[in-house]
């Protein structure tokens, strides 16, 4: 268990304009031109220049570099520029660098973005193609001879171990796609606008890898998202209310691994999350019972489960219930299952909305959010508030 101590990053920089592309399953444009449409869609909605940015924070597995995005957007000299790896794990961590950036004093505006053709190019899906020979590359060796070949097959062993534990049946992952297609439905950007799912319609939809059904898999998304990140200060002259970064953190557990951590002790809990929770609350002493919303990263339903047993929302085996019951507002925006898969970018965005008010399915006086990033890898979480 780790010990360290509180951090001192919260309260001293704030997401001041989020962006995004259309969401789609053919975007018809190259990744590089989506990232530059959000990148600039967020500097317009925080009332900034692209001259204002000085860094810039995106993920490894992106194909559009720093200052390629930077040259193609007309933002000029950069100071700082950073890449954080593990995929969807990433999210929250593009925001904590570019936090880590502006408290001290390397970068004034860092914008943070996420582009891909994730559905009309390469899919993450569709699973393991080719790998080169590195370290990671070897230990899918020793899952991929079985046939575990795509992330759903990997998160299945997890799954169905849950369910043996507590004696559940896969019904329990069905009320994470009910919860985030009821919110996806009234979402005009959402994929599945207009669409909102019963338990029964997940029941009969098709097994991928038993005991993960098509509706317990997330989306697959062509779009890209940007967020930019300042100080608290310079956010107060800004013409969007700031959503604070109230406490950041990165977690990766034990003899961590990507998707394959079969061989942990348990599998019915997710240990890097574990970690970030702990971060999270030492740093803001902030516990269930004061988040108003929870954006939890919904790649696959069961690791949903998993996350609010970590976060100490409910007991273990008791999250579906939780879920069943809405005794938290979760995944407002619909999530990646019902709006789009933006490897958890879109969810941020979404924290931020629900903070300025303006959410199609606003909470009222929502001033603490909960937001994660993708689970079974190293990860990331975030909680942002209203200032104050």
């Amino acid at each position: 268990m780790s010990v360290r101590a509180k951090d001192r990053l919260g309260g001293r920089a704030a997401v001041v304009g989020i962006g995004a592309t259309d969401f789609s399953k053919d975007s018809g444009r190259s990744e590089l031109r989506l990232a530059v449409e959000a990148v600039r869609a967020a500097l317009d909605d925080a009332g900034l220049a692209p001259a204002d940015v000085d860094g810039m924070v995106t993920f490894t597995m992106d194909t559009s570099p720093e200052i390629t995005v930077a040259q193609a957007a007309g933002i000029g000299e950069l100071s700082f520029f950073s890449r954080v790896h593990y995929g969807g794990g990433a999210a929250c961590a593009t925001v904590q660098q570019a936090a880590l950036a502006v408290a001290t004093g390397l970068a004034e505006v860092v914008v943070c973005y996420r582009a891909f053709n994730e559905r009309s190019g390469r899919r993450f899906g569709a699973g393991v193609r080719h790998r080169e020979p590195t370290a990671e590359g070897v230990a899918l060796g020793w899952t991929l001879p079985f046939g575990l070949l795509t992330p759903a097959s990997w998160v299945a062993m997890a799954a169905q171990r849950y369910l043996y534990a507590y004696g559940l049946t896969p019904e329990a992952f069905g009320h994470v796609a009910v919860v985030d297609r009821k919110h996806a439905a009234t979402n005009p950007a959402a994929y599945f606008h207009g669409r909102p799912l019963t338990l029964a319609e997940h029941a009969a939809s098709r097994w991928i890898v038993e005991p993960l059904r098509l509706l317990d898999c997330c989306q697959e998304t062509d779009g890209g998202q940007a967020l930019v990140v300042t100080s608290v200060e310079r956010a107060r002259d800004l013409p969007r209310p700031p959503a604070v970064v109230v406490a950041a953190a990165q977690g990766a557990g034990r003899a961590q691994q990507q998707m394959t951590g079969f061989y942990d002790s348990d599998l019915t809990g997710l240990p890097e999350m574990g970690v970030v929770a702990r971060q999270l609350r030492r740093t803001c002493g902030l516990g269930p019972d004061d988040i108003d919303v929870g954006i939890l990263y919904d790649h696959f339903t069961p690791f949903v489960l998993m996350q609010l047993e970590e976060f100490g929302f409910c007991g273990p085996g008791e999250a579906a219930d939780f879920v069943a019951e809405e005794r938290l507002a979760l995944n407002t925006h619909g999530g990646q299952l019902g709006e789009a898969y933006l490897h958890g970018m879109n969810g941020i965005a979404e924290a931020v909305r629900q903070l300025r008010g303006t959410a199609v399915n606003q909470v009222p006086g929502a001033e603490r959010v909960l937001v994660t990033a993708g689970t079974g890898v190293p990860t990331s979480g975030l909680v942002l508030g209203t200032e104050g």
